[in-house]
Parts: structure tokens; C-alpha cells; sequence
């Protein structure tokens, strides 16, 4: 937690005005009582992510949540590490990986360049009536709320190695949310290699591995390998995932072993979630099924 209280949070806004409360709610995430951390938790989904939209003092909260997160002695780490992910990117869901930020709407903030940001700032903040801005000031504003996404997704993607690391972390639930975080960052080998190494005897964290492994675009035969062994495992969470992930890379290629998976779990109740993921796993099921132009 270096470094707090030398952020001008007082210059900074939140969704309910200066983000002067911020370093307390950060430093009460440590505290021993569950009741004071659990109030300085739902305060900062209520200021920095209110209902999903990120603020100017969101990006400044990103270091010091991965700092806590990063320490095994922080309580809560996988609930920390669900408000990291939320902040880094907002709602959006899995039908936008891989992800380029480059090739997205966030690029259209560069259209504020030479724009007072402050005073927009300060009139946003200040809740006007609607009828005191115009088209283009509401054009301006939704550019501005824009741009603070993408310096909350570059300020999370400065720390991709450290999260890349959490995907081996002892916590099941730090581990899976680190191994779905991770596929929102730009692939690179330590990142593939952190999730191809998880076991799979841990079921949360080795199907989160495994949709995240579903949208790696790269030609190596250690994923699908990988994944063709485990779709042959049963039908548990962890064969489903694979089979899945199988079916996104493969498309009518995947091999008869997880095309029965994915046909024998449609057919039957729902089979849960994946820790990290928004998707149910039924939808993740029928998402490939319908790749393969199979309905059922």
C-alpha cells in the first residue's frame, strides 16, 4: 500500500463526488473484522464501479488492489480480485475475446484531445439536468466516461505478469478469476504456459483455464492436445470446458470425444458456472454447439 496517500484522490472523482474516502475503504480491506472489510468492499463497487461504470478515480485504485491481492495475508483475495476484473473491463462478456482495445470503441476518446476534460469532468460530477447539455456535450461526456475505461484496462495491463501469476495461486477461486482476467490481455507465452500448467484435479481453476485457452487464435499442438485428453475424462465441469474450448478452436475438427460431451450435456440439466466467467456454462455448450451448426 506504498505509495496511498501520495494520490491526489481529493482531484479525483467517483460516482459520488471526490474520492477522498477511497485510501480508507482500500486500507479497511485488510481489517480483521468481516464486517468492516465486506463495508469498505461494497463501498468501492458502489463509487469506483457503480452498476458497472468506471470513474476518474478507478484507474487509481488498480495498483493498490493488486498489491493486496498479491499478498497471500489479505483476506477475501478472490472477491478483491472480482472487483479488479470488473474495473479492468466493465460488462463486457466473453463474445469479445480475444480482445483488442486498439480495434474498439475506447479508441474514439482520442476524439477529446484539445477538449476542457475538467470542466466536463466537473459537469458530469455535478449531476445537471439533462436539458443543460447539448448533443454534443452528451457525445463529449459518453467519450469522456470512454476514455476513462481504456486507462482502467492499460492501468489493469501494466500488471498482466503479476496476474498471469495468480493463475497458480493455492486459492481455487484467485486462481480461476486470474486465469479468465488473463484472457482479456494480449497472449503471450508465459500467459499460455501459466494456463496449460494448472492441474487438473482443480476443477474451478483448470475450466477457467480451459475457456480461456477456447479463445487463444495460436496454432500449438500442446492446447489441443491438452484439451482433447481432457474432453475424454467424463463428463464433469473440467471435460465440459474442454470440449468447449475444443469445439471454439477446432470447429467441425474436434474429435468425436468431445462432440459427445457437448451433445450429452445439452441434454441435460444445467451443469453450473465457471469461476470468473459471466456465462453460464449451458451457454458456453450451446455457443459451440451452434459453431458447429448443430442445434439440439
Amino acid at each position: 500500500m506504498d505509495g496511498l496517500d501520495d494520490v491526489g484522490w481529493d482531484r479525483l472523482h467517483h460516482a459520488y463526488g471526490a474520492a477522498d474516502d477511497v485510501p480508507d475503504m482500500l486500507r479497511a480491506l485488510r481489517h480483521p473484522d468481516p464486517d468492516v472489510r465486506g463495508d469498505a468492499l461494497d463501498g468501492l463497487h458502489a463509487t469506483v464501479l457503480h452498476q458497472g461504470t468506471r470513474f476518474q478515480a478507478s484507474q487509481a485504485v488498480v495498483p493498490f488492489l493488486v498489491a493486496l491481492i498479491d499478498d497471500p495475508a489479505t483476506p477475501g483475495r478472490g472477491e478483491l480480485l472480482r472487483l479488479l476484473t470488473g474495473i479492468t473491463i466493465g460488462d463486457r462478456r466473453d463474445d469479445r475475446l480475444p480482445f483488442d482495445p486498439a480495434a474498439t470503441e475506447l479508441t474514439a476518446a482520442g476524439r477529446l484531445d484539445g477538449v476542457d476534460t475538467a470542466d466536463l469532468a466537473r459537469r458530469f460530477h455535478q449531476e445537471q439536468d439533462a436539458d443543460d447539455f447539448s448533443d454534443e456535450e452528451f457525445e463529449l461526456m459518453n467519450l469522456l466516461a470512454a476514455r476513462w475505461e481504456d486507462d482502467c484496462y492499460h492501468r489493469a495491463a501494466a500488471f498482466q505478469d503479476v496476474v498471469v501469476s495468480w493463475i497458480g495461486d493455492p486459492d481455487d477461486t484467485v486462481a480461476a478469476r486470474a486465469a479468465a482476467l488473463a484472457a482479456w490481455f494480449p497472449v503471450d507465452a508465459a500467459t499460455v504456459q501459466a494456463w496449460l500448467a494448472v492441474d487438473a484435479g482443480r476443477e474451478q481453476p483448470r475450466a477457467s483455464a480451459n475457456l480461456a485457452l477456447a479463445h487463444v487464435r495460436l496454432e500449438d499442438p500442446r492446447i489441443d492436445g491438452l484439451l482433447d485428453r481432457l474432453a475424454g475424462t467424463g463428463s464433469g465441469i473440467v471435460s465440459v470446458t474442454a470440449a468447449v474450448a475444443t469445439a471454439y478452436r477446432k470447429g467441425e475438427a474436434l474429435s468425436p470425444a468431445a462432440l459427445t460431451v457437448l451433445i450429452e450435456t445439452a441434454h441435460r440439466d444445467p451443469v453450473g458456472e465457471v469461476t470468473g466467467w459471466s456465462r453460464a456454462l449451458r451457454g458456453f455448450v450451446m455457443l459451440a454447439l451452434h459453431r458447429l451448426d448443430l442445434h439440439v
